[in-house]
Order: structure tokens, then C-alpha cells, then sequence
């Protein structure tokens, strides 16, 4: 098992706290498209991701996936369904092989949740997922098709030109169709440029800018 002091929330236990996790935790590989768990299951175990990207979507009433965020290292994830005791909101599968610590959340509660440092952690992780869950309703229920467009492009240049379409619509909710004309309407007002190859270069910041904000 790694070194668990890499870990903040863990990095100033002390060698016994630390021997006490050990007892209580595994730590497991993925490989691409393994599911960590499904929308529904039980959450029996905190995770915390070490290395990979993780997935959170959930499905809809027509089998049509919602895409909820994607984790990066080294994170907490859904431990909202531990403290709650509910079953998880969401399915969280990887897009990247990775690894995960899977702790025993029960043993966690009773051995480690009066420590200061262990319980402020717990707290800004939950404070970082209401401010993700905030973004989420934005984009589904503020922003429309092309105003989504436009802010994943100004914050995700890089990334846009890494991404198949295919791959960029499902992570916006939207169809390659939608997205193929939001792309065509910023090309011909000349906010964006699609060069032979396919990559796309901002041509005007503000004006990008103005239509999520």
C-alpha cells in the first residue's frame, strides 16, 4: 500500500492512526469503462481516487446517459451517499485506467471522524461538491445548447481540440448534431476559427465570453 501521508486528509496521522487506516482499507486498480459503482448500490466503502478520471453520470427514464462531472486526483468521491447513509446518486465510471482506496466507511466513522484534520477535509470536499452540483444545474437548466458550447470552449480550448465531437456533446448533454451548429454559428460570426484539421482557435475572448455569462 502506498504511503498514505501522500494523501492531505491522512498526511498528519500519526504511525498508529496510520497502521489503524491500513487494517481498514484495500486499494484497488480499474482499467477504462470498469464501473467503481452504480447509481443505486449502497455505499459501503469511502473512495478516494489516486490516479485516473472518473465518470459521474446519471441515466435518465430513456436510458440516455447525464454527464455529471469527471474526478481527478486525489479526491473523495460521492461521500455524501456515506454520510447520508443513501444509496448513490450517480454511476461513477473510469474514462482512464486508476486506482482507488476503498475504506470500510463504518470502521472510518467510529476510529477517525473525531480527528480535526481528517473531519476539515471531509468538509471542503463536500463544499467543492456543492459548488460542482451548482455548475451542473447551471448548464441543464441556465444555459442553453450554444451558451454551453461556448463556455466549455473558452474554459477548455485544449481539451476541445483533444476531443472527438462525439465525446465533447455527451459530456455537454447535448447531440453531435446541436453541437455541429453551435460550432457553425461561432465560426460564421467569427468568434472562433476550425482550421483543415479540425482545430479550433478563439478569435475573440469577450465575445465567446458574452454568451454564458
Amino acid at each position: 500500500m502506498q504511503n498514505l501521508r501522500t494523501i492531505p486528509m491522512f498526511s498528519k496521522l500519526c504511525d498508529e492512526g496510520i497502521e489503524k487506516l491500513k487494517e481498514i482499507s484495500t486499494i484497488r486498480k480499474y482499467n477504462v469503462k470498469e464501473i467503481l459503482f452504480y447509481e443505486g448500490e449502497e455505499p459501503l466503502y469511502m473512495h478516494i481516487l489516486l490516479s485516473g478520471t472518473l465518470r459521474l453520470y446519471k441515466t435518465n427514464y430513456r436510458g440516455n446517459q447525464i454527464f455529471l462531472h469527471d474526478f481527478k486526483p486525489i479526491n473523495l468521491v460521492a461521500e455524501l451517499a456515506n454520510f447520508e447513509n443513501i444509496p448513490y446518486p450517480a454511476t461513477a465510471e473510469f474514462s482512464s485506467s486508476g486506482e482507488v482506496m476503498k475504506i470500510d466507511y463504518k470502521k472510518l466513522e467510529e476510529n477517525f471522524f473525531k480527528n480535526p484534520d481528517i473531519s476539515l477535509n471531509i468538509i471542503k470536499s463536500l463544499a467543492s461538491k456543492l459548488k460542482i452540483m451548482s455548475e451542473v444545474v447551471t448548464n441543464e437548466i441556465v444555459l442553453t445548447s450554444d451558451a454551453k458550447v461556448a463556455k466549455f470552449i473558452y474554459e477548455n480550448e485544449e481539451l476541445f481540440n483533444q476531443l472527438k465531437n462525439t465525446q465533447i456533446a455527451s459530456l455537454l448533454n447535448i447531440t453531435p448534431e446541436t453541437l455541429s451548429r453551435s460550432l457553425a454559428k461561432l465560426k460564421k460570426d467569427e468568434i472562433i476559427k476550425i482550421d483543415e484539421k479540425q482545430n479550433l482557435t478563439i478569435l475573440e475572448y469577450e465575445e465567446l465570453e458574452k454568451l454564458f455569462v
